[in-house]
């Protein structure tokens, strides 16, 4: 759980942040507030409670101070838009119409800072003293209004109280930086005054000091999530049994994760809010969670989800009824059938377990095989403030080190949990001493597959075959090492200092789907208006999805000589409309002879009524002509309305269904869609039209219920129908 922080943004509104300078086409204020935004929807996505924000406006036309203190003297022009508080999305949309720049510049800067003290102060003060909270303000401005430096020393004092220290962060519009590099020229010298000003305070407090250029530059570089590290485990490491011997080796340890899934945020589902939202069930989430109650969209509600057990009602035959979870038993899935174990039998095999961690072997380290390892890595270190474990665990792991072997553990996690199987590897490096422990498989969850050798073939005799047209050759294999060579990345990049480095290193690249749908949320909170096309992604997060351009220059040669020696040769396409069943596919006699025609086999078969579907598929296998498919098409979809128009009742539409599905598959087989969409597409408008003989409504339900609709892109790529079209064409 991440710890409480209380932070204030101090953002310069003055006259002079509304004009645009150094040729940029946004004003330094909006300039300003890609950072503030970043940093405000940032912490609102996280959630917490305990994520404190405030906002106060510095060189405003009026003064509000939002009654943290009097309005006296010196405290003029400066303006609270709220409190410290946790931040919705509706206080976001509130500050966007809020923030603009005044007409005029007068103001101090250092005041604004006394107010966002004395308001951190009041909200993070309890009843014994001050509160655990990491508080920090963060001062955006341009250097040029006004500054009264007769109270720095007391300010600087209060920020550098221990009771209550404030982390202080300047960021000004085109400060000049050393370490960044950024020099602003022909600096106004009020501005530059001001700079070593601001500068001393933030020596004075050992705050940060740097130019807005560089925080916007690193915006679009993911952060990384810090989490406070929950144990999974506390107990004790042992060996052998503590409760029937007394010469056992006992370590009280405690589990940590070492690494952890990043996971893109999930969306929310919302409905209109109608009144019986209030009896719909337990909801998952509340919608005040994310727009807040008085956000203006209040009348979208989060979806409740509501479970209901039915049974089939015995007294109602092809009814169901309602029961309660309690009168339910349990069962489980074996294959296709459900296994049904009373609570009693299920207390016999149910394994009763303790909380543990048994050491039963040890492996040497070269003997482990890397693709075991079936889930993440945890961290066990000893437990805290008890030095006695703490030695112990550093002997064990230097023991293991020292003579390279792993260490294999049963372990359960709780009572009544089941056992796993745990390796546990010794690390001494990064200034820690602590066992790594990942997941063994047990001998169920082996898969074991075999394959044949890649350098040889074995015939049925036993003979063995080195060279042959599917194992590769001397030159090929001499052009691959060639290749995969050429494709080294060690050397590729750049270290800090320019000299070669390696090229994409784990801690330079991020994962594109956690980080872009972040980046979209973020944009959308604060640009809502849907007409706004959404940005590109940030450069780092795509500069590693292709190969760089200066390599893929370098590996032409080798690259040509791959080709040859695996004698590469281009595939035709696929030809639309050739489908696996025509006849131009089939083998062909080595005479040359048509033998169709030498036996009198028509070239067209008429499709029949009363031999329908066997005629429809004869009609397409003696024909490869386009005419002739979209004849015997048209013929079938003939059939399929008569059989419905004279149907009594329901009695013919079990035969029309059949007919519909072969002409779907036939048709689909011979990648040919357009003329089976073109017919159910008719099809439909006459059935729902009443224009098969009357009300025949009950057809349509038969065909959306066995989903012989439109043939979509997943079925047949040569179709121009997509996914979402054929799902809305179910639609009445």
């Amino acid at each position: 759980m991440a710890g409480k922080e209380a932070t204030v943004y101090i953002l310069d509104l003055g006259r002079s942040m509304g004009e645009k300078r150094h040729g940029r086409d946004q004003t330094d204020l909006d300039w300003a507030l890609e950072y503030v935004w970043d940093k405000i929807t940032t912490t609102v996505a996280t959630g917490r409670k305990s994520a404190l924000m405030s906002v106060i406006g510095c060189r405003t036309d009026d003064t509000d101070l939002a009654n943290v203190m009097e309005e006296i003297e010196g405290y003029e022009n400066l303006k609270v838009f709220s409190g410290l508080k946790q931040y919705l999305l509706d206080d976001i949309r509130n500050l966007q119409q809020q923030l603009s720049p005044s007409s005029t510049n007068d103001g101090d800067l250092f005041s604004a800072l006394v107010v966002a003290l004395q308001m951190m102060e009041s909200a993070t003060q309890g009843k014994t003293g001050p509160l655990k909270y990491d508080r920090r303000v963060i001062i955006i401005t341009d250097g040029r209004g006004g500054i009264d430096t007769d109270d720095l020393d007391q300010i600087a004092s209060k920020i550098n109280d221990e009771r209550a220290k404030v982390e202080i962060v300047l960021l000004g519009i085109d400060f000049d930086d050393e370490e960044y590099g950024y020099k602003e020229e022909n600096k106004d010298p009020h501005k530059a005054k001001n700079e070593e000003v601001l500068k001393k305070l933030v020596d004075v407090c050992n705050g940060s000091f740097g130019t807005l250029v560089e925080a916007v530059d690193q915006l679009h570089i993911p952060r990384l999530k810090e989490t406070r590290p929950v144990p999974s485990y506390r107990g004790q490491l042992t060996l052998g049994d503590p409760k029937h011997f007394e010469a056992t080796l006992t370590i009280d340890v405690e589990r940590y994760p070492c690494t952890m899934i990043a996971k893109p945020p999930t969306a929310s589902r919302f409905v209109v809010r109608t009144d019986l939202g209030g009896i719909a069930g337990p909801s998952t989430q509340s919608s005040a969670t994310i727009t807040g109650e008085d956000h203006p969209m209040g009348d979208l509600s989060a979806v409740r989800n509501q479970r209901v057990y039915q049974v089939d009602d015995e007294e109602e035959p092809g009814t169901k009824k309602n029961v309660e979870m309690d009168e339910l038993e349990r069962g489980y899935e074996y294959g296709r059938t459900a296994v049904h174990i009373s609570e009693s039998d299920l207390g016999v095999v149910k394994l009763e377990t303790e909380q543990s961690l048994q050491l039963v072997g040890f492996v040497p380290a070269e003997k482990f095989d890397r693709y075991l390892p079936m889930s993440r890595t945890n961290y066990i270190v000893p437990q805290r403030a008890n030095q006695q474990s703490q030695l112990a665990l550093s002997s064990f792991v230097h023991a293991l080190f020292e003579a390279d072997i792993y260490a294999v553990a049963r372990m359960v996690t709780k009572e009544n949990k089941p056992p796993i199987i745990v390796l546990l590897v010794p690390q001494t490096e990064l200034g820690r001493e602590c066992l790594v422990d990942v997941e063994l498989p047990f001998e169920e969850d082996m898969r074991r597959y075999k394959f044949p050798p890649l350098d040889r073939k074995i015939t049925v005799s036993g003979k063995i075959i080195t060279e042959h047209r599917d194992l590769p050759n001397a030159d090929l294999t001499e052009a691959m090492s060639a290749y995969v060579d050429a494709m080294d990345l060690s050397s590729l990049g750049e270290d800090d200092e320019g000299n070669p480095g390696e090229y994409a290193k784990p801690e330079d690249t991020y994962a594109p789907l956690v980080h872009r749908i972040n980046h979209i949320v973020k944009w959308r909170a604060t640009h809502p208006d849907p007409t706004l096309p959404i940005p590109n992604p940030p450069e780092i997060l795509t500069k590693y999805s292709t190969p760089p351009a200066e390599l893929m220059s370098q590996l032409e040669v080798q690259l040509s000589a791959l080709i040859k020696a695996a004698d590469v040769k281009k595939v035709p396409p696929k030809v639309k409309g050739r489908g696996k069943r025509r006849r131009d596919d089939r083998e062909k006699p080595l005479s040359g002879l048509d033998v169709d025609e030498l036996l009198g086999n028509p070239k067209r078969v008429k499709v029949e009524s009363n031999n329908l579907i066997p005629s429809f598929k004869q009609a397409l296998a003696a024909t490869d002509d386009l005419e002739a498919i979209q004849e015997a098409a048209d013929s079938m979809a003939k059939e399929v309305r008569s059989l419905i128009s004279n149907s009594v009742g329901e009695s013919a539409y079990g035969r029309a269904l059949e007919a519909i599905r072969v002409m779907r598959d036939e048709i689909t087989e011979l990648e040919e869609p357009e003329i089976y969409n073109t017919f159910i597409r008719e099809l439909k408008k006459d059935v729902l039209g009443g224009k098969l003989n009357g009300e025949r409504r009950d057809m349509w339900w038969r065909i959306r219920g066995s989903r012989y609709g439109l043939v979509d892109q997943k079925r047949s790529f040569v179709s121009d129908v997509t996914e979402d079209e054929a799902l809305e064409f179910y639609k009445v």
